[in-house]
């Protein structure tokens, strides 16, 4: 075999699919101790990877590396990440295998060939098992910096156990109804003194009014909206503060599983098929079983195409608070 010196990783977005790449370098760094690991991200995600361990520096798809490397991991695999690989000096060159095919056929017909539940971390290790990278037992992880701990330290505390409410997502069919996060915690603040802090991006911040204005006044006390108001890693050092989390299928989810936070995953549209339950941390799943509509898309949609997001909607939030309410009665 070569001799491997240099790697680059290429992973361009997004939040989640760059956290699930992290076991991979840690894995890559035991199996080549003297290697030097490089990065290539999306400048606009770079910060996921900031203070990582394993990696001596960082490249994005806008100012490409320009150094030679022994092995290339193309964890992206579409036209741009091969555009990139073609404009480096490359030697052997390794890619993530996707099988969207049986994705698109489990959305269009309904027939599952994916087999036993594999996560996309173990499908991204498989494209370099001649290289001997084997799979270490731990989960992912993020590094959030001091300024980042100390802004989530500052935030008020309550006394009682904090959940965390990753309420957004990129696409709705992958939402949880506002009126639905509120019902939940409504529910958990009637039979618990705690607290719920709210965590999403800009795009986020109608979302997380319209859980406020669907949650009776006298618990507005109890939450911390933190929509539009913290950088990716101060919502990670958030998140590490917190006892639990309530999210749905979004890339906070896995931003929550590197600190082995108790998950609490609502599953619309999405399906475990796919690949991306939250890796190596505890968490118990809500999801609709039955419905012929699901998974309608591999992705996510704007809109429910049947018009009746029953995916959703008929995730009941008595069961969920419930849920809730008894892992933190354990604590």
């Amino acid at each position: 075999m070569v001799a491997v010196n240099t790697i680059l990783v290429i992973r361009r977005s997004s939040i989640g699919d760059i956290i699930l790449t992290t076991p991979l370098l840690r894995e890559l760094a035991l199996a080549f101790p003297v290697a030097r690991i490089d990065y290539c991200t999306k400048a606009a995600f770079s910060c996921l990877l900031a203070g990582n361990p394993y990696l001596h520096a960082m490249h994005t798809f806008e100012q490409l590396p320009s150094c030679r490397y022994d092995l290339v991991v193309d964890l992206q695999n579409n036209h741009r990440s091969k555009q990139l690989v073609r404009e480096l000096d490359a030697g052997t060159v390794v890619r993530y295998r996707k099988q969207n095919w049986k994705k698109w056929l489990l959305v269009k017909t309904r027939i599952d060939l994916t087999g036993p539940y594999r996560s996309v971390v173990d499908r991204y290790r498989d494209s370099l098992a001649e290289f001997g990278v084997n799979a270490d037992g731990r989960g992912c992880e993020l590094h959030p910096s001091a300024a980042d701990r100390a802004f989530a330290s500052c935030l008020p505390e309550s006394g009682g156990p904090r959940l965390a409410v990753c309420f957004g997502a990129m696409h709705a069919s992958k939402r949880y109804p506002a009126a639905s996060f509120a019902a939940v915690l409504g529910a958990l603040f009637e039979a618990k003194h705690m607290q719920a802090l709210l965590l999403g991006g800009t795009e986020d911040v109608a979302y997380s009014q319209a859980i406020l204005q669907a949650l009776p006044e006298r618990f507005h006390s109890q939450v911390v909206d933190l929509a539009g108001k913290c950088s990716l890693m101060q919502s990670a050092a958030v998140l590490e503060r917190s006892d639990a989390v309530l999210c749905n299928d979004t890339g906070l989810m896995h931003m929550a599983s590197a600190f082995e936070k108790q998950l609490f995953v609502l599953f619309g549209s999405s399906v475990s098929a796919f690949g991306f339950l939250p890796y190596r941390t505890p968490f118990e799943l809500f999801e609709v079983q039955g419905l012929r509509c699901r998974p309608c898309s591999h992705i996510g949609r704007d809109n429910c195409p049947e018009g009746h997001f029953r995916c959703m909607v008929e995730l009941k939030a008595e069961v969920v608070a419930a849920a809730i309410l008894d892992y933190f009665n354990t604590l």
